[in-house]
């Protein structure tokens, strides 16, 4: 399928099973959404303590969350009936594995990300300096630097769904199984999480600028676009596991003829 096909097949889904996907949204992310309108209403500074516990259980409720989205996706592709309860029970299992995994990949992409930081940091000032052919090296040498960490990134792509989907020795065989997956597709994987993380991180973050620019002067308004920043989440966050886990079904199809049934008797044995 191309980028379009998946972004389409991957909305049909959220609309077809959003009142599910609403339901573990509110089930998960209640108690940290709360938290998060709390603070933004009454201070972000005099609760810090509350926001950043606000941020961990977020963290781990959308982890919990993903999981479950990607078990209903599941279940559709099966021919299932989608079950709530099947979804949150998969997703408590996932959590640690998924943390562990996620935890992982932050610190390679991280690692990547200061090294070529600190070399750029130390010969761009040099390069620059000795005139325009020295300003024209840094220059690629900066975007040598941004494409080798979106490449690692992109290579990592559906880690979260193998983790999820597959049976593994250990949580970081994900790794090696997302690099051979995403293989020769690494581009298609970045403009598919290029166009997802727009359309859920946008409106949040458009929202809640708005939100802090009317603060002082317009309170009542500010306070409702506050609320509706930190419920979004609730509502968008599935869009992400759904174009994640098409592409990642599309990708195993391409290489290895897929067969639904390894897929149906790894979750009913989990």
């Amino acid at each position: 399928m191309g980028v379009g096909e998946i972004l389409d097949g991957a909305f049909t889904i959220y609309r077809r099973h959003f009142i599910t996907f609403l339901a573990l949204g509110v089930t998960v992310l209640w108690l940290p959404v709360v938290l998060t309108v709390y603070v933004q209403l009454s201070g972000p500074r005099q609760h810090a303590g509350i926001l950043f516990l606000a941020a961990i259980l977020q963290y781990f409720a959308g982890l919990l969350l993903t999981a479950g989205v990607i078990r209903v996706i599941s279940d559709f592709y099966l021919g299932r009936e989608a079950s709530v309860s099947q979804a949150l029970a998969l997703g408590a299992q996932k959590v640690w594995p998924l943390f562990v995994v996620g935890l992982g990949k932050a610190v390679v992409i991280g690692l990547i990300v200061f090294v070529l930081g600190l070399v750029a940091a130390i010969s761009i000032p040099m390069l620059t300096k000795t005139g325009a052919l020295g300003a024209i090296i840094a220059v690629a040498l900066l975007a040598t630097a941004t494409w080798l960490a979106a490449f690692v990134a992109c290579g990592y792509g559906v880690t979260t769904q193998v983790v999820v989907l597959e049976r593994l020795g250990s949580s970081f065989d994900a790794f090696g199984r997302s690099w051979d997956l995403t293989r020769d597709r690494k581009l298609k994987v970045l403009g598919l999480a290029l166009v997802a993380f727009i359309l859920v991180g946008v409106p949040s973050a458009g929202i809640g600028a708005v939100a802090g620019a009317l603060r002082f002067s317009s309170s009542t308004t500010a306070a409702v676009l506050l609320v509706v920043a930190a419920v979004l989440p609730v509502i968008l966050t599935p869009v992400l596991p759904c174009v994640f886990t098409l592409m990642y079904y599309d990708l195993r199809v391409r290489r290895e003829a897929f067969d639904l049934e390894l897929l149906s008797q790894h979750l009913g044995a989990g």
